[in-house]
C-alpha cells in the first residue's frame, strides 16, 4: 500500500472559478470511466460538494458511485465506519479520519475509488483546530493516503479549494 503522506499549502489568492472545478471534474469522470473504474466520497465540511461537481458532469453515472454527507461527527462513524475511539480522542479533524471516510466511502458504496474530507472551514476555530485546516483522504486499489492542506480564505473558498485539491489528489493516482 502506498504510504500517508501529509502537504501543506495555501489556496492561490483570489477565487477560483467555477469552471476549474467543472474541468478536473470532467476530466477525472473522463479517466474513470474509459478504465472501468468507479468513485465514491464521504464528505464532512464540503456537504456533498465533491458528489454535485461530479454529477454536473454528463455521462457521471458511469464513474459516480454515491457519496456520504457525514457533517455531525457521530455520522462518521456510524455511516462511513470511522472508528470512534479516533473520534473521541482526536476530534473529527485529523488526518486518520481523513483515511478512514475515504475507505469507507469506498466500502459502502461498492467504488474502486475512495475520497474522504474533513477540515474547519470556519469562520471560528473547531475543537482547537483552525480554520483551513483541511485532511483529504484517498482510498483504492494499492492506495491509502492523506493530503493536509492548510488553506485561506472564507467558507465558500476553502469549500471549493478542498473540493479541488481531493480532484487533484484523485486525478494523481488516475495517471
Amino acid at each position: 500500500m502506498a504510504d500517508e503522506q501529509a502537504a501543506r499549502g495555501a489556496a492561490p489568492a483570489g477565487r477560483v472559478s467555477a469552471a476549474t472545478g467543472a474541468e478536473q471534474a470532467a476530466a477525472l469522470v473522463g479517466a474513470l470511466t474509459a478504465r472501468g473504474e468507479t468513485v465514491a466520497a464521504a464528505e464532512s465540511l464540503t456537504a456533498g460538494l465533491v458528489c454535485a461537481t461530479l454529477a454536473r458532469v454528463p455521462g457521471a453515472s458511469a464513474a459516480l458511485r454515491g457519496g456520504l454527507v457525514v457533517y455531525a461527527t457521530e455520522l462518521k462513524a456510524a455511516l462511513a465506519g470511522v472508528d470512534p475511539g479516533l473520534l473521541a480522542e482526536h476530534g473529527a479533524v485529523h488526518p486518520e479520519v481523513a483515511a478512514q471516510l475515504a475507505e469507507g466511502a469506498r466500502d459502502r458504496c461498492g467504488a474502486t475509488w475512495g475520497l474522504g474530507l474533513t477540515g474547519v472551514a470556519g469562520p471560528s476555530a473547531q475543537d482547537g483546530v483552525e480554520p483551513g485546516t483541511v485532511h483529504v483522504g484517498l482510498a483504492g486499489p494499492g492506495t491509502r493516503t492523506v493530503r493536509t492542506l492548510a488553506l485561506t480564505g472564507d467558507r465558500d473558498l476553502i469549500r471549493t479549494e478542498s473540493v479541488l485539491a481531493a480532484f487533484a489528489l484523485l486525478g494523481e493516482h488516475l495517471t
